[in-house]
């Protein structure tokens, strides 16, 4: 008989590759909008391939246009202040488009407590300094 560990081990590396591309797709896509953060779906898919695929994550951290906000982020762990503005001011209007709907009050809540544990981590982040941000 096989070991538990093992089988659920053996679905996790597809589930992490497939997480991964999907989050490179929407971190593609958040760096072309403005408002959408693409940084941080960028950082979750280079965190999926270190646990699926070696070679992707040395192709995101690698990538000339992607790669520099991973490395900076897993270097430092800063987020620039215009970052900070952007991402909490996403944050803030995602929660009055949800408030201006018929959503539930569960909803707002949930997507409340959310948003301002997600908002108060980046802004707790600390911010890099200047040759940081222009050295990339």
């Amino acid at each position: 008989m096989s070991d538990p560990s093992k089988q659920q081990r053996r679905w996790h590396r597809p589930l992490y590759l497939a997480v991964g591309w999907l989050c490179v797709v929407l971190g593609v896509i958040g760096l072309i909008l403005p408002v959408m953060p693409g940084t941080v779906f960028l950082i979750a898919a280079a965190w999926c391939f270190s646990r699926s695929s070696p070679r992707f994550e040395q192709w995101l951290v690698t990538h000339p246009w992607l790669g520099p906000q991973v490395v900076r982020w897993r270097e430092t762990g800063a987020i620039a202040r215009r970052t900070k503005y952007i991402a909490c001011g996403s944050m803030l209007l995602s929660f009055v488009i949800v408030a201006a709907t018929d959503a539930p009050p569960i909803a707002l809540w949930m997507s409340g407590a959310g948003l301002i544990a997600a908002g108060t981590y980046v802004a707790s982040r600390p911010e890099p300094a200047e040759d940081q941000i222009t050295r990339r």
